[in-house]
């Protein structure tokens, strides 16, 4: 059974989904209602809407400046070395087979064979891991958690993990930051800052940005009692490391540190000491690359996905890894419960939500990762169809990320639709969860934007105390934060009785009814 069967019915294109009360989403005709008293929360936490007409895409200028300059004849040597700084070994192989004059025809003969075969040998790469003849912009965009990342005028988000204050990606390459409470949007830019795929924020640190790029890592420190608009590109640590390009992920250690890096042309997963500006590889044979990370709130585990079947799963004691290969396509994104024993993926190309379970050490740590032999499907987000009074409304499909809020309780999927129907658009599909004693999934709900936007992408903030708090990104160039009120069963912190209800919404307890129970 389709678990989206199970859910209400999305709303149609008059009202819009405001905030989640006693298991339920509440919608309003928009969301320029006076906002209710138990929202005074928000009141300060800024949504910004970016005009998407006044964002450009830059213009990619030539890497080399060499045409600027007069051409000089130079001797084989020189250009044999220049070949292979720019190009590697098969630019330095062409240019020697091609400079017959200059070089005996033995050597020549040689040369013009090992191209071949280095030719031969990167076909074969090639035809193995199709991803790696992709340009750099292309791969950026197939591994991003964005939605239409290409086009997407808000490109990575990331709230900081302890305090109302978060880092929007722009599709004009740079970054801005916003804090509730504060006029002051500092705006960061860097000549190497290009194709931001991800952004995450230093735990236990106040003002330290890990920004992945098309050809690095940027580290920005920004002084959070400054009162520039412009922090100076000095302020920006460059993290490079030869063949780890573009970078499509980066994350945090839980205490801040360690940072992981993940490129899909690298088969290693690099671990920076940021201030020493240095880089261990984690290297693994198979999955051609690595595309996207995730650290354990634990920190005991890191899930690796790359552009194969096949996903591992680190332990960061020793840092051993689990592989688990998929049966059609790779994993496209994961996410963790907050004690770390369950990680939930999606797969690209299919629509469903599997489960892996580990087991979770006290004391001493765990010999191995310990990961459950195999995955469980825990739902399946297929498309259906919900019959309205306005006309037909398909939703499901397959997967594009998903996010799991930090109290273990809801759970937050976005869902790419069908392209092939209209009616079939993208949508946030929300899950009721509970992770002990036994697992559970419910349905709450689906989120939708104004009419013509899409969800772009979302994210939790990590310390919301009166439940949860979606933040979403949207194609209008928007961000709005959509509020989850609840009492965290493991730790309550407010009374729903101290909850005032807005006049004019009818508010009522629903009915749970269970997606998966597992026991």
């Amino acid at each position: 059974m389709c678990s989206l069967d199970l859910f209400p019915p999305p709303l149609d294109g008059s009202q819009l989904p405001l905030y989640e009360f006693n298991n339920e989403i509440v919608a309003g005709k928009g969301f320029d209602n006076p906002p209710p008293t138990f929202q005074s929360e928000l009141v300060n936490i800024p949504e910004p809407t970016i005009p998407v007409d006044a964002l450009k895409a830059p213009g990619r200028m030539e890497l080399s400046s060499k045409t600027a300059f007069i051409h000089q004849k130079e001797s084989i040597w020189k250009r044999c070395l220049n070949a292979w700084h720019n190009v590697g070994l098969a630019g330095f192989l062409e240019e020697m087979s091609n400079s017959k004059e200059e070089v005996p025809p033995w050597l020549c003969h040689v040369t013009r064979c090992s191209l071949a075969v280095c030719r031969s040998v990167s076909s074969l790469h090639g035809s193995l891991f199709p991803h790696l003849t992709m340009k750099s912009e292309d791969l950026t965009a197939e591994f991003s958690q964005a939605l239409g990342w290409a086009d997407c005028p808000l490109r990575a988000f990331a709230w900081h993990p302890h305090t109302y204050k978060f880092a929007l990606a722009l599709l004009d390459d740079s970054i801005r930051i916003y804090t509730a409470g504060s006029p002051t949007i500092p705006t960061l830019k860097h000549r190497l800052q290009k194709d931001v795929a991800s952004l995450a924020w230093k735990p236990m640190c106040a003002s330290v940005l890990a920004v992945a790029c098309q050809s690095c890592v940027l580290v920005w420190h920004v002084d959070p009692t400054s009162l520039s608009t412009r922090p100076s590109s000095g302020c920006a640590q460059v993290l490079s490391h030869p063949g780890h390009s573009p970078v499509t992920s980066v994350c945090w250690s839980p205490k801040g540190g360690v940072l992981l890096s993940a490129s899909p042309v690298d088969t290693a997963m690099l671990v920076w000491d940021v201030p020493t500006e240095s880089c261990i590889p984690l290297q693994r044979v198979g999955g051609g690359g690595v595309t996207f990370l995730s650290w354990s709130p634990d920190g005991s585990k890191v899930l690796a996905a790359t552009p194969s079947s096949v996903f591992r799963v680190w332990e960061t004691q020793k840092w051993t890894c689990e592989r688990w290969p998929t049966l059609q396509g790779r994993c496209q994104t994961g996410c963790w419960s907050p004690d770390g024993s369950r990680l939930l993926f999606a797969v690209k190309g299919e629509s469903v939500i599997y489960s892996l379970c580990f087991s979770v050490s006290e004391g001493e740590a765990q010999a191995g990762v310990g990961g459950s032999q195999s995955a469980t499907v825990v739902a399946d987000v297929s498309e259906v169809v919900f019959t309205t009074h306005t006309g037909e409304i398909r939703v499901g499909g397959e997967i594009q990320s998903m996010c799991w809020d930090p109290s273990g309780e809801r759970l937050a999927v976005l869902l790419k639709g069908n392209p092939e129907f209209e009616e079939s658009q993208p949508v946030i599909a929300v899950f009721r969860t509970r992770n002990s004693p036994i697992f559970e999934l419910l349905p709450c709900g689906f989120i939708h934007g104004r009419k013509g936007e899409t969800p772009q992408l979302f994210q939790f903030h990590p310390g919301f105390n009166k439940g949860a708090l979606l933040s979403q990104l949207w194609s209008s160039g928007r961000v709005n934060h959509f509020p989850f009120y609840f009492v965290n069963a493991q730790c309550p912190r407010f009374s729903p009785e101290s909850i005032a209800v807005v006049p004019g919404n009818t508010i009522s307890t629903a009915n749970p009814r269970t997606l998966f129970t597992e026991r």
